[in-house]
């Protein structure tokens, strides 16, 4: 008898591993997350097996309660390889001979392949609602924001003034695009490998459309090779993952600046602030600062799987099991990110007083000056000249273009009249940005609303997600 007996690969062994390799090479500790996804593609296997006639109806049942009931159990601690394995070693108890029958025509190559996909189609639906939900407070913030304004910030110098909606309302395009980025992961990812064998495809005529439907794939992989070694769909998420991790590390960034004394436009919320062991008069910015480091973390991920992939020869290699941890690493961190980034947005206040204070000096009208200039019939060139030159008198008086009498800006050029200190006021300034995507009130009240509606759309779209219960079996999700 072979010293592997109970291995899923005993037979041709006779030698023992040794115990550190074995323990090392184990991927049990951390595919354990992959239960509910190898219980669904069992099933799904069981299926297309009856449809071989190789189980039969009784058979493939008695397989089906079983797979569930250990799904039901949740792990346990078990001398198992891998969660395959651990699925194996269960079913034999529950059934026996019988449950050896189910890895008929299949293999661990395939196995994890479909559950990896499984696994990343879920939790690319989770992740939209975690998105999703993070978007609705911006805009549910932009609502509450009104005609509130800031300074906008080219080379982090003070540029134009826009209303604090619109600011908010650029983050939510962001994640729109994140969105629609996982979508498309979601989209390329699913086509089943179950069917596909170890690398030449199965030995048995199974009809792959049984449980490519089961499962609720568009349809079977074209090529067994490709199929059992691909992983392109799992940078494919941790790139859509990192640009999320991205946007909201601008975010953050940005609430970290804004909530410094020196700019005073941002009260940090106490239940998401700290303080210092030394200096008691701190509120330090802990949650933005976090959220700032988790990129890397998330990129990181990433990137490991990009050096995993290089270089690999066709078809499955054990290198493949070291892509698993970092979806793991990465999932965990941004579905936390996200949930805290909702709630920390929705009781962020805003000192709207300083906002505006701070668009009402520093030529911040200058471009709408300019614009001004335009509609009297002076090219831009030399609009952007005059209103310069004019910028530089008030620096060396030390008062701001509307400051300036009407006798003081004809220095400057004949075209100025009485009504250019209407056309830079706050108001006009914003009102003169009119186009589609700009900051005018009336425009941002109608991005506020698209906004609100596309993302509606997706929460009505992908529904709610019980994370504690993970709908029980999300492989179908």
């Amino acid at each position: 008898m072979s010293e592997q007996q109970g291995k899923m690969w005993s037979g041709r062994f006779r030698e023992p591993l040794d115990p550190a390799f074995d323990h090392w090479q184990r991927s049990f500790r951390f595919d354990r997350q992959l239960l509910d996804d190898e219980v669904a593609a069992s099933k799904a296997h069981a299926l297309a097996l009856e449809a071989a006639g190789v189980l039969t109806q009784d058979e493939r049942s008695r397989i089906s309660v079983a797979l569930d009931q250990i799904a039901a159990s949740g792990i346990s601690e078990a001398d198992a390889e891998d969660i395959h394995h651990f699925v194996e070693m269960k079913l034999v108890d529950a059934l026996g001979d019988l449950g050896l029958k189910l890895h008929t025509g299949r293999s661990r190559n395939e196995q994890i392949a479909t559950d990896l996909r499984l696994y990343i189609r879920f939790r690319i639906r989770v992740a939209i609602m975690h998105i999703a939900a993070w978007a609705q407070q911006l805009i549910e913030k932009a609502k509450t924001m009104g005609s509130a304004v800031m300074p906008s910030y080219t080379h982090l110098q003070r540029a134009e003034p826009v209303l604090v909606a619109h600011w908010l309302l650029a983050y939510v395009e962001m994640l729109l695009r994140d969105i629609s980025r996982l979508e498309d992961c979601a989209k390329r990812l699913n086509f089943c490998p179950l069917g596909s064998g170890p690398i030449a495809g199965a030995t048995l005529a199974l009809d792959r459309n049984v449980a490519a439907r089961e499962l609720r794939f568009t349809a079977p992989t074209a090529n067994s090779m490709d199929a059992t070694s691909d992983r392109d769909f799992v940078l494919e998420y941790l790139n859509a993952l990192t640009l999320v991790a991205l946007h909201a590390s601008r975010f953050a960034e940005e609430i970290t600046l804004f909530s410094t004394a020196e700019f005073g436009f941002v009260d940090l919320p106490e239940a998401f602030s700290t303080g210092s062991s030394a200096m008691p008069q701190k509120k330090n910015p802990d949650l933005t600062e976090l959220v700032r480091a988790k990129v890397g973390r998330v990129n990181g991920a990433a990137q490991a799987v990009v050096l995993q992939l290089k270089g690999l020869p066709l078809a499955y290699n054990k290198d493949l099991q070291e892509t698993q941890e970092p979806v793991f690493t990465a999932t965990t961190a941004m579905h936390l990110t996200l949930n805290l980034l909702a709630k920390f947005t929705a009781a962020l206040n805003f000192r709207t007083d300083r906002m505006r204070a701070a668009c009402q000096t520093g030529f911040m009208n200058a471009m709408a000056a300019a614009t001004y200039l335009v509609h009297k019939g002076v090219p831009f060139r030399k609009a952007h000249e005059k209103i310069g030159n004019a910028v530089r008198y008030c620096l060396d008086k030390g008062c701001e273009l509307d400051q300036l009498t009407l006798n003081e800006l004809k220095q400057f050029g004949p075209e100025f009249e009485q009504d250019f200190f209407a056309a830079i006021t706050l108001e006009a300034t914003l009102d003169c940005h009119d186009v589609l995507g700009g900051t005018a009130r009336h425009r941002v009240q109608e991005a506020l609303k698209d906004a609100e509606g596309r993302v509606q759309n997706l929460i009505d779209i992908y529904g709610k997600v019980d994370l504690g219960a993970q709908e029980a079996s999300h492989a179908g999700a």
